[in-house]
């Protein structure tokens, strides 16, 4: 915080205030876009009959021209580096192994698996690197995720459980790639262009099973355009204004909204247990976040 002396006293500056309610306001919509990206992808699969292989394209698709609209508005160069070819394979896999995924796991369920395999890659990577973290949290992370993966009649499928692992990991790594670059947005858009190709061809291999459903590629379009492409974007200019440790802290708050948001509008409910677990991943999660940012690399 600036100080400004007015009258002898040192205060804030006028509307600092109001700055940082627009700051929480924008964060809090960044979270709710992609909370709502599982959401969408749930509803298109529920309650229409669009096949995962479409969706994915048509959410690809509408990222892509959307985030290369945002760049020509700002007048910005796409310029992409030689890391946004493997950016690209990343991003494809995530997004086609989260549309495979949640043709049959809940929107909560989903989104925890999700979340904590993105977040597990980049902790494991930082570890690598010779971060320091709290052990006691990654083990109750992982205890808590064996705990809710575990086999019973309230678990999620076990295909769809793996596939939501393979995209979070792929996430994880896209992240870690985008977290390198020079130039995030303009990272992020290149591999949103260069996944189009491969997301048509998955669609040619689906052959007789595609099924482009007009409702169900609105649910997509808007998921690839507003609460990715947009979403993305917003958090990056968020991003640069809020610490490291908020940055990590506040999206643990991602599944639950994916949750509630699954119980509000879609019935779906998550057994005592698993939010029991779901609940230890999370602060296991938080733990280790809080400790590797003030910890930092050795």
């Amino acid at each position: 915080m600036s100080d400004t002396t007015t009258g002898g006293r040192i205060g804030p500056r006028p509307g600092l205030k109001g700055r940082r309610a627009w700051l929480i306001v924008l964060t809090g919509a960044v979270m709710l876009a992609f909370a709502a990206n599982s959401f969408l992808a749930r509803l298109a699969f529920r309650t229409t009959a669009i096949d995962a292989a479409s969706y994915t394209t048509v959410r690809l698709v509408a990222g892509a021209l959307t985030l290369a609209l945002i760049l020509r508005l700002q007048k910005a160069a796409l310029s992409p580096p030689p890391s946004a070819w493997p950016s690209a394979v990343l991003l494809f896999i995530y997004a086609a192994a989260f549309s495979f995924a949640y043709r049959d796991i809940g929107t909560g369920a989903g989104a925890l698996v999700l979340f904590a395999s993105a977040q597990l890659v980049m902790i494991s990577y930082g570890l690598h690197k010779g971060e320091r973290t709290s052990l006691p949290g990654m083990l109750l992370a992982c205890a808590g995720m064996l705990a809710f993966l575990a086999p019973s009649t309230s678990a999620p499928p076990a295909l769809a459980a793996i596939l939501m692992a393979i995209a979070g990991a792929a996430w994880g790594g896209f992240s870690l790639l985008g977290k390198a670059a020079d130039s995030p947005m303009g990272m992020t858009t290149a591999s949103f262009l260069w996944t189009v190709p491969l997301a048509l061809a998955l669609s040619l291999v689906q052959g007789s099973h595609r099924n482009l459903d007009w409702s169900g590629a609105q649910y997509a379009v808007v998921s690839g355009s507003i609460t990715s492409a947009l979403g993305y974007a917003l958090w990056y200019w968020v991003r640069v204004r809020i610490t490291a440790i908020s940055a990590g802290a506040v999206q643990l708050c991602v599944p639950l909204l994916s949750a509630m948001l699954g119980w509000i509008f879609l019935g779906e409910k998550l057994a005592p247990e698993r939010l029991v677990s779901g609940l230890a991943v999370l602060s296991g999660i938080a733990w280790v976040t809080v400790a590797a940012r003030k910890a930092g690399p050795r």
